[in-house]
Formats: C-alpha cells, sequence, structure tokens
C-alpha cells in the first residue's frame, strides 16, 4: 500500500509539471525597480556613513539590470573610488549577490576563482544587492575606504537607513 500511496503521489507531481510546462509564459512580465530618488538617497547615505568614520568615498548605485541610477563621490575621494563603486554596484546586481561573499567563496573555491576573469565583475567587499522583499531592484557600491570591508559596512548602512521604502 505504502509503494501505491508513493507512486501516485508521483503521478500526481508529475501530472502536475507537465500541466506547469504547458503553460506559456506571459508575453509582458512586471518587474519592480529602483526609483532615481530611492537611488539618490542611498548614494548620499552611503557617502555620509563612511564619512562618520573619516572615508572619502564613491557610492553608485544601478537599477535591476545594472544601470547607473545615481553616484556622489566625496570630497577628496580618489578619481579611482568613481570606477570601483559602479563594478561593485554592477557586479552585486548581475550576480544578486554582496560582493564580499562572493569575494570570499572565490578565495575558497578554485572554480568560482574564475569569476574574476568576467569582464567587469569585480570581487572586492563594497557590492551589495537592494531588495524589496525578495526581489532584488539594484545594487550598491561603495569604494574607497580603507578596505572592501568597510566599503561593505557603509552600504549596508545606507541601506538599512532606507529600509522602510523598501516594501
Amino acid at each position: 500500500m505504502r509503494s501505491n500511496l508513493r507512486f501516485g503521489s508521483l503521478a500526481i507531481l508529475l501530472a502536475a509539471s507537465a500541466v506547469q510546462a504547458q503553460t506559456p509564459a506571459p508575453a509582458v512580465r512586471t518587474e519592480k525597480n529602483i526609483s532615481l530618488a530611492l537611488a539618490n538617497q542611498i548614494a548620499a547615505e552611503a557617502v555620509a556613513a563612511c564619512a562618520a568614520n573619516g572615508y572619502n568615498v564613491a557610492a553608485t548605485v544601478v537599477d535591476r539590470a545594472g544601470t547607473v541610477r545615481a553616484v556622489q563621490r566625496a570630497d577628496n575621494a580618489g578619481p579611482h573610488t568613481l570606477v570601483s563603486s559602479e563594478r561593485k554596484a554592477w557586479t552585486s546586481a548581475s550576480a544578486k549577490s554582496a560582493t564580499q561573499a562572493m569575494m570570499e567563496g572565490a578565495q575558497k573555491n578554485p572554480g568560482a576563482a574564475n569569476l574574476v576573469y568576467l569582464p567587469g565583475f569585480l570581487l572586492l567587499g563594497g557590492g551589495v544587492p537592494v531588495k524589496s522583499g525578495n526581489e532584488v531592484i539594484g545594487a550598491v557600491g561603495v569604494g574607497g575606504a580603507p578596505g572592501g570591508h568597510l566599503d561593505d559596512q557603509c552600504a549596508n548602512a545606507a541601506i538599512e537607513r532606507v529600509k522602510g521604502q523598501l516594501g
């Protein structure tokens, strides 16, 4: 009886999967994305969080597709911080993951270490996805603090300050 019950459950599962596979995907998708106002606010919050600790950084916020929406560079932040922050934000949005975690994973896993060869990927701490619920709507990248872990802290502080607006 038990095996009949298992086979019956398996048959129902397979039938449901077949119905789902035959159901066409909608022709038009609805996606959440970051607004310009929120992107500007996150960039400003990230620069302010780092400035409070004495770090002159740049912060870039990209939308879900990795397109730049907002950039701020603190007074005295080096010119390289702009490129660094943009690459971190793009990498985070593209992978839907924090760049600090990606960097640590690449250091431990030789297969993941190959990510550094993808054009545009920057595996340094400071890129953090911005989420509305479980959906990535963009990412923030911070560059210029004396260590990626500190850039990461500023990015997370900025997201924490706007979390009430993320739904």
